[in-house]
């Protein structure tokens, strides 16, 4: 079931024939938003933008996309209007939210399926040329200027932030494996892993696995011009050059206390994040439980792996962020699923 929040595109909403638990109206604070459906069950959330107060305001977004699951809410915009702008748009896909239109083809298509960074990715596109973007579809993106953070990288590249939570939560091996499972399904010229300020890379004997320095990272990311880019971000501060971050967590008790005794309040500042659990032995459950006590939402579960064998988790990871539709060239034995979590 449904949820409808609607204001001045009030009328037109209620032509859209779908199953709906709960429909209001009026102009609400973004908290006020999220305090009243952050413990509500519902399948996915449609929002017409003007019953956001400040909807003009990209920090009104930010508040939602932080206390709501940003990949169940569709946010409906006025068809013409400035928020259908390249740079609100690129704005939008640079807080993580990507499920948005002005019509109702549009919303009942994601309905069905929400959209992931590589569906949006044409509106990361660098470019000087403002445009209305959004036009009769999902996702007709015609221009954009390209998101925030990354304005000054490559405009052709992906790249894809990866940082540890939890002390030796894996994600220099974890980049390995999935840069390997890029390299199957994208050719290994196209992908590069990149890590700041450390050289432990080296170590995996792979000439397209670079250390750089922090100060050097814009300028090898627009020199090498690859597809993919994977950054470990273990030893920065910054990740605006990325257009998504993920951050891993070791979810065993040991590594757990010994970070919430370090900071009490590390989940509180990653309720927004995409978490991976990585070398976790935690079944359905478990992850709820987790979930529930750290109150924070769990993208993706790995169990611990061979890193010298290839295997179907991370071609399910590449499915789940949209960069392929079916692991290539699986092999023979490998697991496709890990117990049926987080599918669409």
């Amino acid at each position: 079931m449904n949820v409808i929040i609607c204001n001045e595109q009030s009328d037109r909403l209620s032509a859209l024939d779908i199953d709906v638990i709960k429909n209001i109206a009026g102009s609400f604070e973004p908290a006020e938003i999220v305090e009243m459906f952050k413990n509500f069950f519902y399948s996915k959330m449609i929002i017409d933008v003007t019953a956001i107060k400040h909807y003009t305001e990209i920090r009104s977004y930010e508040i939602i996309s932080k206390g709501l699951d940003p990949d169940k809410i569709i946010f409906y915009l006025p068809q013409g209007s400035s928020l259908c702008s390249a740079t609100f748009l690129a704005n939008l896909v640079s807080i993580g939210i990507y499920n948005f239109t002005t019509n109702f083809d549009g919303i009942k298509a994601l309905l069905k399926k929400s959209n992931t960074l590589k569906d949006v990715e044409n509106i990361v596109k660098m470019g000087r040329t403002e445009a209305t973007v959004i036009t009769n579809s999902v996702s007709n993106v015609q221009s954009a200027t390209g998101l925030v953070a990354s304005q000054s990288y490559s405009s052709n590249s992906i790249v894809l932030g990866f940082k540890n939570v939890t002390d030796g939560a894996g994600a220099t091996t974890f980049i390995y494996m999935l840069k390997r499972e890029l390299d199957y399904s994208f050719g290994k010229t196209n992908v590069v892993a990149l890590e700041i300020d450390k050289n432990d890379f080296r170590l995996f004997n792979d000439s397209t696995m670079i250390s750089v320095k922090q100060a050097d990272v814009q300028s090898v990311i627009m020199k090498l011009n690859k597809k993919i880019v994977l950054i470990d971000l273990n030893n920065s501060s910054n990740s605006s050059m990325c257009s998504e971050v993920f951050h891993l967590v070791e979810p065993s008790t040991i590594k757990l206390n010994k970070l919430i005794r370090r900071n009490k309040s590390a989940f509180m500042n990653l309720r927004s994040s995409k978490i991976i659990l990585n070398k976790s032995m935690l079944m359905n459950n478990d992850i709820a439980d987790f979930e529930n006590e750290a109150n924070v939402k769990v993208f993706f579960n790995v169990p611990p792996l061979d890193e010298r064998k290839r295997n179907g988790i991370m071609g399910d990871f590449l499915i789940k962020i949209g960069l392929v539709n079916r692991p290539i060239n699986q092999m023979r034995g490998a697991s496709g699923k890990i117990f049926g979590l987080f599918r669409r």
